[in-house]
């Protein structure tokens, strides 16, 4: 019997604790810091993600079996290195593996030598630099910073004059401070994006089910990126076959060569990908279960999922593929006034309780309790979850509930999984 402990306090995380919290391997289930929702599931600890010591003092005090570690910052920080070398089994990578989404460099770097198909780039540190790449890549490219920046460090550009803006707001205005001192400027492709997630144990590799986020504030991919408004699962033309070969020509050939290095990546590996005509080409990795991915993906998955990360966490992944159901998972989020330049705090939630009466799953990402009542504390403030036979009967439920939850300056998009829906209906 399995003791958790869930590093960090988003709808990811609530994600998680709602799958695991259905395994009958499960004795106690903690989560540090937690969130209102995830509090109905786990035992919340206020331990800041960000305190690499204090959650390792947590893990070994509450005698905890496996960690879970949600969120990129703390796995980059290595926190996953303490908590095994105090004894605890942990899923998610050491901080050297972690570099794949702590340094964008770096990940082209493994990428080159693993052979793995990506958008061809360059890694620039001044604007002399930038403007070389940025011409030399024809103008319209993607100007991304290297290191950790939420979501908000990648601007794709239609001209040159607006790849040197973004250039000179990371590089010269220093925007995203130390995340931005150096930028991957890569060439700009064309194509449907996917994300497809594997959980690994440095040698083998599972793929989940493939899922589609959206990236931009408004409908039709208007706007800034995000962290991610909305993401479904299972996308249309990607089966579970799909999924095993791209799974065999990217992921298996950064482990090896990770461990070509000496590194063992223990965790789950996240491929964005861009589904070109001459294709596949990875646009990024990240070295966890994605947010809003995560809400759509993980309520598919039939098997027991603290099983298998207890293999992964451990080396010993058995090769057998993830039981799915077959419903499909459409995912929306409500996020605050004048994300995602700004957020709110402290406004009150109504309608949590009609919408998962209504069927939704209604994950929590930035909410806080006050004084009995829901409240808004961040940017993404929920991710509202509907499964349904149809990725249009799916997207039916969730915006149901989307619609019973309600609070001032509350902003969603309205075209979730729209195209992908009729593309499926069209298939018949």
């Amino acid at each position: 019997m399995t003791r958790v402990l869930i590093v960090g306090g988003g709808g990811r995380e609530h994600a998680l604790a709602h799958v695991l919290a259905r395994s009958p391997r499960l004795t106690e289930l903690h989560c540090a810091p937690g969130n209102p929702g995830i509090a109905a599931l786990a035992t919340c600890h206020p331990v800041s993600v960000e305190d690499v010591e204090g959650l390792v003092d947590l893990a070994t005090t509450l005698r905890i079996d496996l960690a879970v570690v949600g969120p990129e910052v703390p796995l980059v920080a290595g926190l996953a290195d303490g908590l095994r070398a105090a004894g605890v089994a942990t899923f998610g990578p050491g901080r050297d593996a972690a570099r794949l989404e702590g340094s964008k460099a770096f990940a082209k770097e493994v990428m080159a030598a693993a052979d793995v198909p990506a958008a061809h780039g360059r890694h620039v540190a001044t604007m002399v630099e930038a403007r070389a790449a940025i011409e030399d890549l024809g103008g319209r490219v993607v100007v991304k910073a290297d290191g950790l920046a939420a979501g908000k460090g990648v601007v794709v550009c239609d001209t040159a004059a607006e790849a040197e803006r973004a250039a000179g707001d990371f590089l010269v205005a220093g925007s995203l401070g130390a995340a931005g001192r150096r930028l991957v400027i890569e060439e700009r492709l064309e194509g449907p994006e996917v994300s497809l997630l594997a959980l690994c144990d440095g040698e083998t590799a599972v793929p989940l089910p493939a899922a589609q986020d959206f990236k931009r504030i408004g409908d039709g991919d208007a706007g800034p990126n995000t962290g991610g408004m909305g993401a479904y699962s299972p996308v249309p033309g990607l089966d579970d076959v799909a999924a095993r070969e791209l799974v065999d020509r990217v992921h298996v050939p950064v482990l090896r060569e990770l461990g070509r290095r000496g590194i063992r990546f223990r965790g789950c590996l996240y491929a964005g990908l861009m589904l070109t005509p001459q294709g596949p080409r990875v646009l990024e990795f990240n070295v966890r279960f994605g947010d809003p991915e995560a809400q759509a993906v993980l309520p598919r998955i039939g098997d027991d999922l603290l099983e298998r990360l207890e293999e992964a966490a451990n080396g010993a992944l058995r090769q057998r593929a993830l039981g799915v159901v077959p419903e499909a998972a459409v995912t929306v989020v409500l996020a605050s006034r004048g994300y995602p330049a700004s957020s709110q705090s402290g406004v009150p939630i109504a309608g949590l309780d009609e919408a998962a009466a209504d069927g939704a799953l209604v994950f929590h990402a930035g909410t806080a309790l006050r004084d009995g009542q829901v409240t808004t504390a961040g940017g993404r403030v929920l991710a509202v979850t509907a499964l349904g036979p149809t990725l249009a009967a799916a997207r039916e439920a969730a915006y149901a509930g989307v619609e019973r939850i309600t609070f001032d300056g509350r902003q969603r998009r309205t075209d979730i999984a729209l195209a992908a829906a009729d593309r499926e209906a069209a298939r018949g």
